[in-house]
């Protein structure tokens, strides 16, 4: 498991490139452009954003979908499907994952086409990521299990994340004030 890309708002591209570089990382910098996370902004605003970001470095865009062309059935495709933007109350739930991996598993039986899956919103363990992993290993295949098919949108992880390792080198866990993350 590692970081697939640091993801950040169009207006934070350029830092992020720029910081990312100065570490010496080699981490692709992903922007929420078009209206994230309500994608209700027009049209030309949308795609400005999208340039902005591209120009400033991103190499990934996530596009917020437009509710409108989708309940009118206007589909286009796209490289992943995400279980929310992680901005609302409920977010990424087991049951709507299998629709959504089931979804993806048919169409690429009928197309060819892989189709990645982000859930997003909500896990904040390395216990619930697992079963995030297991999930996909147990419908999509080992093949989904890499970061262009499949990712965690979990901000919050990463503190739980050095919380177990500090477990697993000491045999304790750490109280929340003595790590920088939590």
């Amino acid at each position: 498991v590692s970081t697939a890309a640091v993801c950040v708002y169009p207006s934070r591209v350029a830092d992020a490139v720029k910081s990312l570089k100065a570490a010496n990382s080699s981490l692709p910098v992903a922007s929420v452009a078009t209206g994230f996370p309500a994608g209700q902004t027009p049209l030309e605003t949308r795609l400005r954003e999208v340039r902005m970001a591209v120009a400033d470095g991103a190499t990934e865009i996530d596009i917020v979908i437009n509710r409108t062309l989708a309940l009118t059935g206007q589909w286009e495709g796209s490289d992943f499907i995400k279980t929310s933007t992680g901005k609302e109350a409920i977010n990424a739930t087991y049951p709507v994952a299998i629709v959504m991996v089931r979804a993806i598993r048919n169409y690429f039986l009928c197309s060819g086409h892989k189709v990645g899956f982000k859930p997003a919103g909500g896990i904040r363990t390395a216990q619930e990521a697992l079963v995030w992993l297991t999930l996909i290993k147990e419908e999509l295949g080992n093949d989904w299990l890499c970061p262009h098919l499949f990712r965690l949108g979990a901000s919050s992880l990463l503190a739980d994340i050095e919380r177990q390792i500090y477990h697993h080198v000491t045999g304790q866990y750490p109280a929340y004030h003595e790590l920088p993350m939590a």
